[in-house]
């Protein structure tokens, strides 16, 4: 058997709309975001989801609590799901971090973390949900490290390539998890 996981990005926030990388701020969702995330409800509606895993930023959090909330679903935030953290730079202009992401794939951002450590959380995740959800299927609601750390880990995809581009935001990606997954 495997889990099933899609994996989802955090609705629109007033950061992103201001050309601001939030990082490890919690940030807020934006107009839009809410509507994104009352989208993402009527996308998944009919999906069949057992559980949602998610980033225990509070913008990932209002996203899930929107989206699933009111359907019963049980939400888990983890802090595996956070976004890369940006240390100092935590709320630096969003063009300085494209400037800084190809740089920062081994080596962490100053008082932060590497994009390889994105990934190493995110594997250590992912072998707790292969033991623990068999034959379920679980979203994740995070950002855009984590959708570049799920690629590295299931699609076998080059971290400095994915970091190095800008993001392609989809409605949702999906992932089989083989159970008992191991890095």
């Amino acid at each position: 058997m495997s889990v099933r996981l899609v994996y989802e990005t955090h609705s629109t926030t007033t950061d992103n709309e201001a050309g601001i990388a939030t990082g490890w701020l919690p940030g807020q969702l934006s107009e839009r975001g809410l509507r994104d995330a009352a989208d993402l409800a009527r996308r998944r509606r009919d999906d069949g989801v057992d559980l949602v895993y998610c980033s225990d930023l509070h913008r990932a959090v209002q996203t899930a609590q929107l989206a699933f909330g009111a359907r019963g679903i049980g939400i888990r935030l983890d802090a595996r799901l956070r976004e890369c953290d940006y240390g100092q730079l935590n709320g630096m202009p969003v063009h300085r971090l494209d400037r800084e992401r190809p740089q920062r794939v081994d080596t962490p951002f100053p008082g932060g973390e590497s994009y390889r450590q994105v990934v190493d959380r995110t594997a250590e995740l992912l072998e707790e949900l292969a033991d623990r959800h068999d034959g379920q299927r679980l979203v994740l609601i995070a950002h855009s490290a984590n959708r570049h750390a799920l690629a590295v880990l299931l699609e076998g995809a080059d971290l400095h390539r994915l970091v190095s581009a800008p993001f392609a935001w989809q409605p949702g990606w999906e992932y089989e998890l083989p159970t008992a997954w191991r890095r």
